[in-house]
Protein backbone atom coordinates (compact mmCIF):
# COMPACT_ATOMS: atom_id res chain seq x y z
CA UNK A 1 0.00 0.00 0.00
CA UNK A 2 1.53 3.33 -1.07
CA UNK A 3 0.63 6.94 -0.45
CA UNK A 4 1.23 9.18 -3.47
CA UNK A 5 1.47 12.95 -3.67
CA UNK A 6 -1.57 15.15 -4.20
CA UNK A 7 -3.94 12.96 -2.20
CA UNK A 8 -3.85 9.82 -4.35
CA UNK A 9 -3.49 6.59 -2.35
CA UNK A 10 -2.78 3.17 -3.89
CA UNK A 11 -4.13 0.03 -2.23
CA UNK A 12 -3.90 -3.48 -3.69
CA UNK A 13 -6.92 -4.40 -1.58
CA UNK A 14 -9.63 -2.02 -0.39
CA UNK A 15 -10.10 -4.10 2.78
CA UNK A 16 -6.92 -2.64 4.27
CA UNK A 17 -6.71 1.13 3.92
CA UNK A 18 -4.44 3.53 5.85
CA UNK A 19 -5.75 6.61 7.70
CA UNK A 20 -4.43 8.69 4.78
CA UNK A 21 -7.24 7.31 2.62
CA UNK A 22 -9.69 9.68 4.33
CA UNK A 23 -10.22 12.61 1.98
CA UNK A 24 -8.04 11.04 -0.71
CA UNK A 25 -8.64 9.51 -4.11
CA UNK A 26 -8.05 5.77 -3.66
CA UNK A 27 -6.92 3.64 -6.59
CA UNK A 28 -7.46 0.02 -5.56
CA UNK A 29 -6.88 -3.37 -7.12
CA UNK A 30 -10.13 -4.68 -5.62
CA UNK A 31 -13.19 -5.47 -7.74
CA UNK A 32 -15.96 -2.95 -8.16
CA UNK A 33 -18.64 -4.83 -6.22
CA UNK A 34 -20.75 -3.62 -3.32
CA UNK A 35 -18.51 -4.53 -0.40
CA UNK A 36 -15.36 -2.81 -1.76
CA UNK A 37 -17.51 0.28 -2.26
CA UNK A 38 -18.65 0.04 1.36
CA UNK A 39 -15.02 -0.24 2.52
CA UNK A 40 -14.16 2.91 0.60
CA UNK A 41 -17.12 4.78 2.08
CA UNK A 42 -16.25 3.68 5.61
CA UNK A 43 -12.73 5.04 5.09
CA UNK A 44 -14.13 8.45 4.13
CA UNK A 45 -12.50 8.61 0.70
CA UNK A 46 -12.93 11.58 -1.62
CA UNK A 47 -13.32 9.21 -4.57
CA UNK A 48 -12.48 5.62 -5.44
CA UNK A 49 -11.33 3.75 -8.54
CA UNK A 50 -11.84 -0.04 -8.58
CA UNK A 51 -11.59 -2.82 -11.18
CA UNK A 52 -14.70 -3.75 -13.20
CA UNK A 53 -13.75 -7.47 -12.94
CA UNK A 54 -15.07 -8.19 -16.41
CA UNK A 55 -18.40 -6.57 -15.42
CA UNK A 56 -19.74 -10.06 -14.75
CA UNK A 57 -23.12 -11.53 -13.97
CA UNK A 58 -25.81 -8.88 -13.53
CA UNK A 59 -23.13 -6.18 -13.74
CA UNK A 60 -21.86 -7.06 -10.26
CA UNK A 61 -18.42 -5.64 -11.06
CA UNK A 62 -19.99 -2.19 -11.53
CA UNK A 63 -22.13 -2.16 -8.39
CA UNK A 64 -19.78 0.29 -6.66
CA UNK A 65 -20.82 3.08 -9.02
CA UNK A 66 -24.43 3.41 -7.90
CA UNK A 67 -23.63 2.59 -4.27
CA UNK A 68 -21.02 5.33 -4.05
CA UNK A 69 -23.24 7.79 -5.94
CA UNK A 70 -26.07 7.20 -3.46
CA UNK A 71 -23.64 8.26 -0.71
CA UNK A 72 -22.35 11.34 -2.54
CA UNK A 73 -19.00 9.85 -3.53
CA UNK A 74 -17.44 9.90 -7.00
CA UNK A 75 -16.40 6.49 -8.32
CA UNK A 76 -14.96 4.90 -11.44
CA UNK A 77 -14.01 1.42 -12.56
CA UNK A 78 -11.13 0.18 -14.67
CA UNK A 79 -11.41 -2.05 -17.73
CA UNK A 80 -10.40 -5.42 -16.30
CA UNK A 81 -8.48 -6.29 -19.49
CA UNK A 82 -6.28 -3.19 -19.30
CA UNK A 83 -4.33 -4.05 -16.15
CA UNK A 84 -3.92 -6.68 -13.45
CA UNK A 85 -6.71 -6.84 -10.88
CA UNK A 86 -5.32 -6.87 -7.34
CA UNK A 87 -2.37 -4.65 -8.35
CA UNK A 88 -2.94 -0.95 -7.76
CA UNK A 89 0.43 0.13 -9.17
CA UNK A 90 -0.28 -1.67 -12.43
CA UNK A 91 -3.72 -0.07 -12.50
CA UNK A 92 -2.19 3.38 -12.22
CA UNK A 93 0.41 2.62 -14.87
CA UNK A 94 -1.69 0.78 -17.48
CA UNK A 95 -5.33 0.96 -16.47
CA UNK A 96 -8.05 2.50 -18.62
CA UNK A 97 -11.38 3.68 -17.19
CA UNK A 98 -14.43 1.77 -18.45
CA UNK A 99 -17.30 3.35 -16.47
CA UNK A 100 -17.85 6.29 -14.09
CA UNK A 101 -20.71 7.45 -11.93
CA UNK A 102 -22.36 10.89 -12.47
CA UNK A 103 -20.36 12.53 -9.67
CA UNK A 104 -17.10 11.45 -11.30
CA UNK A 105 -18.34 12.74 -14.63
CA UNK A 106 -18.99 16.21 -13.20
CA UNK A 107 -15.29 16.66 -12.32
CA UNK A 108 -14.00 15.42 -15.67
CA UNK A 109 -13.39 11.68 -15.16
CA UNK A 110 -14.57 9.81 -18.24
CA UNK A 111 -14.52 6.34 -19.81
CA UNK A 112 -11.45 5.87 -21.99
CA UNK A 113 -9.22 7.98 -19.73
CA UNK A 114 -6.08 6.55 -18.21
CA UNK A 115 -6.44 5.74 -14.53
CA UNK A 116 -3.74 8.29 -13.70
CA UNK A 117 -5.59 11.09 -15.51
CA UNK A 118 -8.91 10.05 -13.96
CA UNK A 119 -7.41 9.98 -10.46
CA UNK A 120 -6.07 13.50 -10.91
CA UNK A 121 -9.48 14.69 -12.16
CA UNK A 122 -11.16 13.10 -9.14
CA UNK A 123 -9.06 15.24 -6.81
CA UNK A 124 -11.64 17.95 -7.60
CA UNK A 125 -14.51 15.82 -6.27
CA UNK A 126 -16.04 17.04 -3.01
CA UNK A 127 -15.72 14.93 0.13
CA UNK A 128 -19.16 13.62 1.04
CA UNK A 129 -20.68 14.43 4.42
CA UNK A 130 -23.54 11.94 3.99
CA UNK A 131 -23.95 9.18 6.60
CA UNK A 132 -22.54 5.83 5.55
CA UNK A 133 -24.75 2.76 5.44
CA UNK A 134 -22.90 -0.23 6.86
CA UNK A 135 -22.84 -3.20 4.51
CA UNK A 136 -21.95 -6.53 6.10
CA UNK A 137 -20.43 -9.45 4.20
CA UNK A 138 -22.16 -12.79 4.45
CA UNK A 139 -20.55 -15.93 5.84
CA UNK A 140 -22.40 -19.23 5.62
CA UNK A 141 -21.44 -22.83 6.34
CA UNK A 142 -23.00 -25.67 4.34
CA UNK A 143 -22.94 -29.10 6.01
CA UNK A 144 -23.90 -31.84 3.57
CA UNK A 145 -25.11 -35.14 5.10
CA UNK A 146 -22.21 -37.56 5.30
CA UNK A 147 -19.67 -34.92 4.28
CA UNK A 148 -15.99 -35.29 5.11
CA UNK A 149 -15.56 -31.51 5.31
CA UNK A 150 -17.63 -28.32 5.39
CA UNK A 151 -18.34 -25.92 2.55
CA UNK A 152 -17.76 -22.34 3.74
CA UNK A 153 -19.36 -19.59 1.63
CA UNK A 154 -17.64 -16.20 1.90
CA UNK A 155 -18.33 -12.95 0.08
CA UNK A 156 -14.64 -12.11 0.43
CA UNK A 157 -11.45 -14.10 0.93
CA UNK A 158 -10.62 -11.57 3.67
CA UNK A 159 -13.24 -13.32 5.84
CA UNK A 160 -11.31 -16.59 6.25
CA UNK A 161 -10.75 -17.78 9.81
CA UNK A 162 -8.39 -20.31 11.40
CA UNK A 163 -11.30 -22.76 11.72
CA UNK A 164 -11.52 -22.83 7.92
CA UNK A 165 -8.34 -24.93 7.81
CA UNK A 166 -9.14 -28.21 6.07
CA UNK A 167 -12.48 -26.97 4.72
CA UNK A 168 -13.77 -26.06 1.23
CA UNK A 169 -13.70 -22.27 1.08
CA UNK A 170 -15.97 -20.85 -1.62
CA UNK A 171 -15.24 -17.15 -2.01
CA UNK A 172 -16.54 -14.43 -4.29
CA UNK A 173 -13.19 -12.63 -4.40
CA UNK A 174 -11.21 -12.37 -7.62
CA UNK A 175 -8.79 -15.18 -8.46
CA UNK A 176 -5.72 -12.95 -8.85
CA UNK A 177 -2.81 -12.73 -6.44
CA UNK A 178 -3.14 -9.57 -4.37
CA UNK A 179 -0.08 -7.46 -5.09
CA UNK A 180 1.44 -10.50 -6.77
CA UNK A 181 2.12 -12.07 -3.37
CA UNK A 182 1.64 -15.88 -3.32
CA UNK A 183 1.32 -15.79 0.48
CA UNK A 184 -2.05 -14.07 0.01
CA UNK A 185 -3.53 -16.76 -2.27
CA UNK A 186 -5.66 -17.87 0.70
CA UNK A 187 -4.92 -16.93 4.29
CA UNK A 188 -5.71 -20.27 5.84
CA UNK A 189 -4.78 -23.89 5.20
CA UNK A 190 -7.98 -24.72 3.37
CA UNK A 191 -8.55 -28.06 1.66
CA UNK A 192 -9.92 -26.20 -1.37
CA UNK A 193 -10.54 -22.61 -2.40
CA UNK A 194 -12.79 -21.22 -5.16
CA UNK A 195 -12.71 -17.71 -6.61
CA UNK A 196 -14.24 -15.59 -9.38
CA UNK A 197 -12.00 -15.24 -12.45
CA UNK A 198 -12.93 -11.54 -12.88
CA UNK A 199 -12.93 -11.98 -16.63
CA UNK A 200 -9.43 -13.43 -16.74
CA UNK A 201 -7.62 -10.16 -17.28
CA UNK A 202 -4.35 -9.59 -19.15
CA UNK A 203 -2.08 -12.64 -19.33
CA UNK A 204 -4.70 -14.64 -17.43
CA UNK A 205 -3.92 -12.77 -14.21
CA UNK A 206 -7.41 -13.51 -12.90
CA UNK A 207 -6.32 -17.15 -12.45
CA UNK A 208 -2.97 -16.45 -10.80
CA UNK A 209 -3.92 -17.68 -7.33
CA UNK A 210 -4.29 -21.21 -8.70
CA UNK A 211 -0.59 -21.88 -9.22
CA UNK A 212 0.21 -20.54 -5.76
CA UNK A 213 -2.39 -22.92 -4.30
CA UNK A 214 -0.84 -25.82 -6.23
CA UNK A 215 2.46 -25.10 -4.48
CA UNK A 216 0.66 -25.48 -1.13
CA UNK A 217 -1.23 -28.62 -2.27
CA UNK A 218 -4.56 -26.83 -1.99
CA UNK A 219 -7.34 -27.51 -4.48
CA UNK A 220 -7.92 -24.32 -6.46
CA UNK A 221 -10.52 -23.27 -9.03
CA UNK A 222 -12.21 -20.21 -10.45
CA UNK A 223 -15.74 -19.70 -11.69
CA UNK A 224 -16.46 -17.61 -14.78
CA UNK A 225 -17.41 -14.02 -13.99
CA UNK A 226 -20.50 -14.30 -16.17
CA UNK A 227 -21.72 -17.35 -14.23
CA UNK A 228 -21.74 -15.85 -10.72
CA UNK A 229 -21.93 -12.43 -9.09
CA UNK A 230 -18.52 -11.29 -7.90
CA UNK A 231 -18.73 -10.37 -4.22
CA UNK A 232 -21.51 -12.90 -3.54
CA UNK A 233 -20.28 -16.22 -2.13
CA UNK A 234 -23.65 -17.93 -2.37
CA UNK A 235 -23.82 -17.02 -6.04
CA UNK A 236 -20.38 -18.59 -6.56
CA UNK A 237 -21.72 -21.81 -5.04
CA UNK A 238 -25.21 -21.84 -6.57
CA UNK A 239 -24.64 -20.63 -10.13
CA UNK A 240 -20.86 -20.63 -10.67
CA UNK A 241 -19.34 -22.69 -13.46
CA UNK A 242 -15.67 -23.63 -13.27
CA UNK A 243 -13.51 -21.69 -15.73
CA UNK A 244 -10.09 -22.95 -14.57
CA UNK A 245 -8.71 -25.55 -12.16
CA UNK A 246 -5.23 -26.16 -10.82
CA UNK A 247 -3.31 -29.44 -10.99
CA UNK A 248 -4.45 -30.61 -7.56
CA UNK A 249 -8.09 -30.00 -8.47
CA UNK A 250 -7.66 -31.83 -11.76
CA UNK A 251 -6.13 -34.81 -9.96
CA UNK A 252 -9.23 -35.01 -7.75
CA UNK A 253 -11.64 -34.98 -10.69
CA UNK A 254 -12.59 -31.32 -11.07
CA UNK A 255 -12.98 -30.11 -14.66
CA UNK A 256 -13.62 -26.85 -16.49
CA UNK A 257 -17.36 -26.58 -17.24
CA UNK A 258 -18.40 -28.36 -14.03
CA UNK A 259 -20.77 -26.47 -11.76
CA UNK A 260 -19.24 -25.14 -8.56
CA UNK A 261 -21.92 -26.95 -6.58
CA UNK A 262 -21.04 -30.31 -8.15
CA UNK A 263 -17.33 -29.66 -7.61
CA UNK A 264 -17.93 -28.86 -3.94
CA UNK A 265 -20.02 -31.99 -3.46
CA UNK A 266 -17.23 -34.14 -4.91
CA UNK A 267 -14.74 -32.55 -2.55
CA UNK A 268 -17.06 -32.68 0.48
CA UNK A 269 -18.56 -36.13 0.12
CA UNK A 270 -15.64 -38.13 -1.22
CA UNK A 271 -12.91 -39.31 1.10
CA UNK A 272 -10.31 -37.80 -1.22
CA UNK A 273 -6.70 -37.09 -0.38
CA UNK A 274 -4.42 -34.48 -1.89
CA UNK A 275 -1.21 -36.02 -3.28
CA UNK A 276 2.07 -34.98 -1.66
Amino acid sequence: MTERPYGIVLADTITSLPPEAAGAVVVSGSHGGLFPAACALQAGVRAVILNDAGTGMEGAGLACLDHCHSHGVAAAVIDGMSCRIGDAADALQRGVISHVNPLALTVGARPGMSVEDAAEALLLAPVSDMPVTELAENREVVDLPGAQRQIVLLDSASQVRPEDDGQIVVTASHGALVGGNPDYAIRCEAFAALFNDAGGGPQGWGFSRLGALDARRIVGATVGCSSARIGDGRSTYETGVLSAVNDVARFLGLRVGMSARDACEILALTDVRVPD
